[in-house]
């Protein structure tokens, strides 16, 4: 871990000032539409807006970054997030944070596959799935301190517009300036999804439940807050409280992965999280009970995203898991665009605790497919299943991919050391 760090921190530091950066920019205008008097179904599309850029960030940076280099790719971008932070206090309208939402899920978009191909590149086969578990704290201690910086301004100012902007500026600082030589880059020519949905059934369905479920909880938590009345400490820390859990509970995910039938594990984890937003939808106005089922529906949404890519892999041939990431990216990303612009339909119906009624009927939705599926054919061998290694949803392709090829290589570790015996 420490060779790993030492070869890696600078990458490491500008990806963090990188997360705290958006982390903060996100929480920040659900608070301050409500401010601005937005309704709940503009703030839906706002927050959706996000995931449409994203989408088409993860698609079109890569073929940006063969034409004119990483550099240049980094600094476009950056340039235009500082921009978009500035805009939104500036100009507070709807349209106007619509089209800055796109642009900005977009930059960062292609921010994510820039850097995390450079940490690629900066490791090697023995020791990525340690950078892989360095780069998920990274990315949830970031989104979490990001919460802590809400309170150390007025929302309806311009302070705290600046620093995400301020951060982000300093993020490419310590990764431009790296000794790390700039990769050459190269992505895998997608599966195709009918290929992908014919393979894993389970892990499709699950991908596109998942990402309503993370846009709607990294998009709208803090619309909910403020339509429910929290102070913005409050609410700060009712948005932390996703990623502390998930933080805390996906290495223990991790480990039962590896050592059971993965759909009875997603059964669980899905059947789990989809209470504990039937427990805030019935005690959030106690506001223990709304941490608590805030740390539970964290807990259990981002290690799923990991679990259903290691379930996955479990029906591909080696050399066909580089090959499916794309398919599972753009799967998330479609239900990603879906979840706030739903999550604000509902909200609008029954109120802010809508946002609790879609996170339980999507997590219990994946937990009744998953039953579906067990009855459907029969579990691979725990001996042969592949490796679970942690990835956080905001991961572009590039990460996936490294994902993919870690646990290709772990497996092929096994056969061989059982070969060997």
């Amino acid at each position: 871990m420490i060779s790993v760090l030492s070869n890696t921190w600078a990458l490491l530091l500008g990806m963090g000032f990188l997360m705290v950066g958006n982390g903060i920019q996100g929480t920040l205008l659900g608070i301050r539409g409500e401010i601005e008097g937005f309704s709940t179904l503009e703030m839906s599309v706002i927050m959706s807006a996000y995931f449409v850029g994203f989408l088409g960030g993860s698609r079109l940076a890569p073929e940006m970054i063969r034409r004119v280099g990483h550099v240049r790719v980094f600094a476009a971008l950056a340039s235009f997030i500082s921009a978009v932070l500035i805009i939104y206090p500036t100009f507070a309208n709807p349209w106007v944070w619509i089209g800055g939402r796109v642009l900005i899920g977009f930059c960062f978009s292609g921010v994510y596959v820039t850097a995390e191909s450079w940490l690629n590149n900066s490791v090697s086969n023995t020791n990525r799935g340690q950078a892989l578990s360095l780069y998920m704290i990274v990315q949830m201690v970031g989104i979490v301190a990001a919460q802590g910086l809400l309170v150390t301004a007025d929302p309806s100012g311009f302070v705290l517009f600046v620093i995400p902007s301020v951060l982000v500026s300093i993020s490419f600082a310590p990764i431009l300036l790296s000794i790390s030589p700039t990769p050459a880059f190269d992505t895998t020519k997608p599966m195709t999804l009918r290929q992908l949905v014919g393979v894993s059934p389970l892990g499709c369905m699950g991908m596109f439940l998942l990402g309503g479920v993370f846009a709607a909880q990294f998009g709208m938590a803090a619309v909910f807050g403020a339509q429910a009345g929290l102070s913005v400490g409050q609410i700060s820390l009712f948005v932390a409280s996703f990623y502390v859990g998930a933080t805390v509970i996906q290495y223990p995910l991790g480990w039962l992965s590896d050592r059971m039938d993965r759909r009875q594990l997603i059964l669980g984890v899905s059947a789990l999280g989809g209470a504990g937003a039937v427990l805030a939808f019935l005690l959030g106005e106690n506001y223990v009970f709304l941490l608590l089922s805030a740390f539970v529906i964290g807990g259990t949404s981002n290690p799923l995203y990991s679990l259903l890519i290691a379930y996955t892999n479990d029906f591909l041939d080696y050399e066909d898991m580089a090959a499916a990431s794309g398919g599972m990216v753009f799967i998330n990303g479609v239900g990603a665009i879906a979840g706030p612009l739903i999550a604000g339909w509902l909200m609008g119906v029954m109120g802010a605790y809508g946002f609790f009624v879609l996170i339980a009927v999507l997590m219990l939705l994946l937990s009744a497919y998953a039953a579906y599926r067990m009855t459907q054919r029969a579990a691979p061998s725990v001996d042969a299943t592949a490796s679970y290694a942690p990835i956080t949803p905001t991961a572009s392709v590039v990460t996936l991919e490294a994902a993919q090829e870690y646990a290709m290589e772990a497996a092929q570790d096994e056969e061989e050391t059982e070969s060997a015996a």
